[in-house]
């Protein structure tokens, strides 16, 4: 290792600069890769790129005496870090960066080889580039950032789906990307014109075949006259998808319900299963079905409601089903959720169709009309798709849905295998694809010859249709706001749906092949400027095949826990990646599904519910993947470890397998890799940030003494980094975890940590340790922030009370799942369940709902008259309950206040001090953030505002004037907060 190598990303990275731009990607969508094709927990482009550029350019680019006070330093870097990070990239700031990174590696190469390398060497070939390697590349953010700053990247992928978006964004668009006069294609010379204009002609020359075979079932729809009464006719459907005058309408998409019969045995009706029927809801312009359950009918049927307000609708559009509970309209029968879960494994649900979403032709906007549905459509895809059947020897993907109560919900309701996840059409159009495809390979083959550019045509074009994949099922659903289909794969779940969208492929609309072709055409435009190929490796992360020590450094993004279950949510593509090349890749889809046995996730349902034996193998191929990754680094190089992981449990196998393979952890980083305001599961504890952890290669094996080595290095680095992190505005769960994984660096600096008296410290009780630590130290911030003087400190304060500041500030209002709110408990020293927790009885501090904890405010405990006051041997009650009750009797009986306190015995300066912190002391940014509920920092605010009348002086001032002389004390803000 070279002297004074010390990485940027072990020292210093400006957090708020890179979280910034990769909050901001998130939202970006023309020419991402994550348009090309869907895969999930994709990283940002830009925070890929400051980790890449962080581990291999050395602390002193910027830094140039480590001791150094000089304060442009840091400012230089910061402003650096933010152009690079910019998407899509500067391209003069990106020739520097690379620039740094060859001059770095220039460097360590001829330390390493004795003689001088310089970056001209590198640049002709003279000398080998720096090789980055992802373990875990997934979606290939990670070696495409490598790829762009000049470096040689190695991405290593089990899942065959994952491998082949990867070959399309690491390899095809490097290497065939231009256009070549010398090799055969489609321009009118017969030459190659690249591989965009490429993919979009055979694109195109495919869909077209399929709108040959098919198009007529989807068919145009007569435009109703506007000034009567829509009702949409049975349709004629055949011959009739050429017509493309004024008259008709473009269908977008089917909308269907589910039904089932009523369990009522003298009623027996068709129940429909929706959820809610809205279609459309903007300023002055209200859309939604209205369901009509007539006498004496047993089918109710739709009407489809315009106003130009909500209330004008005259019903509720939200009034369907709840939880998997349906109403029978007609008898008003509940059908509950087990009843359903039992028709739908037993015989299966009706489909109903409800409406028609349409597009007139040249003009804006989207029309809804009641629709009927046609038998006669439906007798014939049935038809035809016995005919593809047999003409092609090709199945229905018959395989099996994998059992993943975490992920999948549809398996109790009866669908087993992937082909029941989509309609009769969609499969149809699926197989009619794959049909044209193969007949497309041929005659790409007799036309171009050259079968490895041939290979990468026919892959390129079956992911633009296996985009298709996500908005074309059974469970999709309508955007209401964007007016958009949206699959059910995209937050790493597979939920039940009641109600469903049936794209139409033909339109020009949202869901349609034109649509998908484009998105990843302007996808390819960005990638095939990147210098490449990558060296793209089909293979699992704990054996691989390449040599010992070869790697500068290993940026990895490996799977989280049991967050995402890639290989099932990943099989509805693979079974029909499988019919359409799967030819062209027998190694990789040779498997009835994508591989389970070695993925590296927590995945208790494959070991009949043993958590224990779930971990056990998790952790088992984590440590094998990272022995695996010390085998090839450098001794020099560092590995990256991204991690989003909303809880510690996740933390403890993460640490004990790169502590097992012999890495210690050098630094933590959170970034933001979220886009603001993007979809939240509600009630959901979650981080805003992922964390970038650093390590390196130990040395030597050695073990550490705890109290005397590893404690007082602990305490150390977490004074060091809440200090730095909070200085650089990082606050909450984010400064708390990041200030955990840098206290790592103290325990995985050994291979085993014992006690004085010879017992090994477990991860899982040091991070306790760690996690009391940094609580403790924040703590003592915080008091420090509101006093000004730190003459009091709140580190003394009662357990109750230190819990609850602390959760405030570390996750305001969220609730927890119970494994991290438990292990929170345990940081700060308090139970939470059985009698004498805070869950417990009707004063409760936190309420415990299922496998849920969430803390409860003044207004919800406040009432309680015993709440606050000393118990039955005279011992005070915790600040944070007399608190809360003189919160409330100031609201609701201020004359009591003075006589509570009193009787309270409360230490009131301490109280004073808490309410303070409470009030908002969060500084973030130069800015002042509360951290309680918006109402209770309104009382928290009068409270300090107005101490000495309300607290001190024998008479009481009007609660809400503030006392003129404890203005000063309202630094926290006013009470308009």
């Amino acid at each position: 290792m070279i002297d004074n190598d010390k990485r940027l990303i072990e020292d210093f990275l400006p957090i708020e600069a890179i979280s910034a731009e990769a909050s901001r990607e998130k939202s970006v969508r023309q020419g991402h890769i994550s348009t090309l094709h869907l895969w999930w927990a994709r990283r940002p482009l830009s925070a890929c790129r400051a980790a890449v550029y962080g581990a291999l350019v050395p602390v002193s680019r910027f830094f140039h005496d480590a001791n150094s006070e000089a304060t442009q330093e840091p400012d230089n870097a910061a402003r650096f870090f933010e152009r690079l990070c910019k998407y899509p990239g500067n391209l003069k700031t990106i020739a520097e960066a690379q620039r740094h990174v060859l001059e770095a590696h220039a460097k360590r190469l001829s330390q390493e080889t004795g003689q001088t390398v310089t970056i001209a060497d590198i640049e002709q070939g003279n000398a080998p580039r720096p090789r980055i390697l992802d373990l875990f590349a997934g979606g290939g953010s990670i070696p495409l950032e490598a790829l762009r700053l000049g470096c040689d990247a190695y991405a290593v992928e089990l899942n065959p789906v994952a491998h082949l978006v990867e070959l399309c964004t690491l390899v095809y668009p490097q290497k065939y990307g231009s256009p070549d006069p010398n090799a055969k294609g489609c321009t009118k010379g017969g030459t190659w014109a690249g591989l965009i204009e490429e993919t979009r002609y055979w694109g195109e020359w495919v869909f077209e075949k399929v709108r040959a075979a098919i198009g007529d079932l989807y068919p145009l729809i007569p435009a109703p006259a506007e000034s009567r009464k829509v009702e949409c006719q049975q349709l004629n459907f055949l011959g009739s998808g050429n017509k493309s005058d004024g008259d008709y309408l473009t269908p977008v998409a089917y909308l269907w319900t589910r039904t089932a019969i009523c369990k009522n045995p003298s009623c027996r009706a068709e129940v429909p299963l929706l959820r809610q029927t809205w279609l459309q809801k903007e300023d002055n312009n209200f859309v939604a079905l209205k369901v009509v359950a007539s006498k004496g009918a047993r089918r109710v049927r739709f009407e489809v409601v315009k106003a130009t307000t909500e209330r004008a609708l005259g019903f509720d559009p939200t009034a369907g089903s709840r939880r998997g509970t349906a109403v029978c309209p007609f008898c008003k029968t509940v059908l509950d959720n087990s009843y359903l879960q039992d028709i739908g494994r037993r015989t299966g649900f009706g489909l109903q169709p409800m409406a028609v979403m349409c597009t007139y032709p040249g003009r804006p906007g989207k029309v809804y009309l009641p629709f009927n549905g046609d038998e006669g459509i439906q007798a014939e895809v049935d038809r035809r798709l016995s005919e593809v059947i047999e003409r092609t020897g090709l199945q229905l993907p018959s395989e099996p849905l994998e059992a993943n109560p975490r992920s999948f919900d549809v398996q109790r309701y009866g669908f087993s295998r992937w082909c029941d996840v989509f309609t009769p059409r969609q499969n149809l159009m699926f197989l009619t694809i794959a049909e044209q495809l193969r007949t497309a390979w041929s005659e790409m083959v007799a036309r171009i010859g050259d079968m490895e550019r041939c290979k990468a045509l026919a892959t390129c074009v079956a992911l633009t249709f296996s985009r298709l994949i996500t908005q074309h099922n059974a469970f999709a659903i309508l955007n209401i706001g964007r007016q958009t289909i949206e699959g059910p794969w995209g937050d790493g779940k597979f939920p039940m749906s009641w109600d469903f969208v049936e794209a139409n492929p033909f339109s020009e609309a949202s869901g349609s092949y034109a649509s998908a072709l484009s998105w990843a055409l302007q996808a390819y435009q960005n990638l095939k400027t990147l210098r490449g190929p990558a060296y793209v490796i089909r293979g699992s992360a704990t054996s691989l095949p390449l040599s010992d020590a070869t790697f500068d450094a290993i940026i990895t993004d490996p799977p989280y826990y049991d967050s995402v279950s890639y290989s099932n949510l990943s099989d509805g593509y693979y079974v029909w990646l499988k019919r359409w090349i799967g030819h062209l890749y027998p190694e990789h889809f040779a498997s009835e599904l994508t591989p389970k046995k070695v993925e590296a996730i927590k995945a208790t349902y494959r070991f009949q519910g043993d958590e224990e034996l779930a971990i056990r193998r998790y952790e088992e191929l984590m440590t094998a993947s990272f022995r695996e990754a010390w085998r090839v680094l450098k001794p020099g190089g560092a590995i990256v470890v991204v991690y989003a992981h909303k809880t510690t449990l996740g933390w403890v196998t993460l640490v004990d397998a790169l502590r097992g393979a012999g890495f210690t952890i050098t630094e933590a980083w959170p970034l933001a890799t979220e886009a603001r305001g993007g979809r939240k599961k509600v009630g959901k504890a979650m981080l805003a940030s992922s964390i970038f952890l650093t390590a390196r290669k130990r040395e030597s094996p050695k073990r550490g003494r705890y109290e005397e080595e590893v404690r007082p290095v602990l305490e150390a680095i977490v004074r060091e980094r809440v200090v730095n992190l909070w200085n650089q505005g990082i606050s909450g769960a984010d400064l708390v975890i990041a200030c955990i994984g840098a206290g790592l660096r103290a325990f995985t600096q050994y291979d085993r940590v014992e006690y004085a008296n010879g017992e090994e410290v477990p991860a899982q009780r040091f991070l306790a340790e760690v996690e009391t630590v940094v609580l403790d130290t924040i703590l003592n911030r915080l008091s420090n922030e509101v006093t000004q003087l730190g003459q009091t400190s709140l580190v003394g304060v009662d357990p109750p009370t230190r819990f609850y500041i602390l959760w405030r500030y570390t996750y305001r209002t969220t609730e927890l799942d119970a494994g991290e709110a438990i292990i929170f408990a345990n940081g700060t020293h308090v139970e939470l369940d059985g009698p004498g927790g805070l869950s417990y009885g009707s004063r409760a501090l936190v309420e415990k709902k299922k496998d849920k904890y969430r803390l409860r405010d003044y207004a919800e405990r406040g009432s309680d008259e015993k709440l606050g006051l000393p118990d039955r041997d005279g011992q005070p009650a915790p600040v944070i309950d007399v608190l809360h009750r003189a919160l409330w009797l100031m609201e609701n009986r201020p004359a009591k206040v003075k006589e509570f306190l009193r009787d309270a015995q409360v230490n009131r300066e301490q109280m004073r001090l808490v309410a303070q912190v409470l009030a908002g002391p969060a500084l973030k940014g130069g800015e002042l953030a509360g951290i309680s509920p918006t109402h209770e920092v309104a009382a928290l605010t009068k409270l300090v505002a107005n101490w000495r009348s309300v607290v001190e002086d024998e008479v009481m001032a009007p609660f809400g004037q503030p006392d003129k002389r404890q203005l000063h004390l309202q630094f926290w803000g006013g009470s308009d907060r």
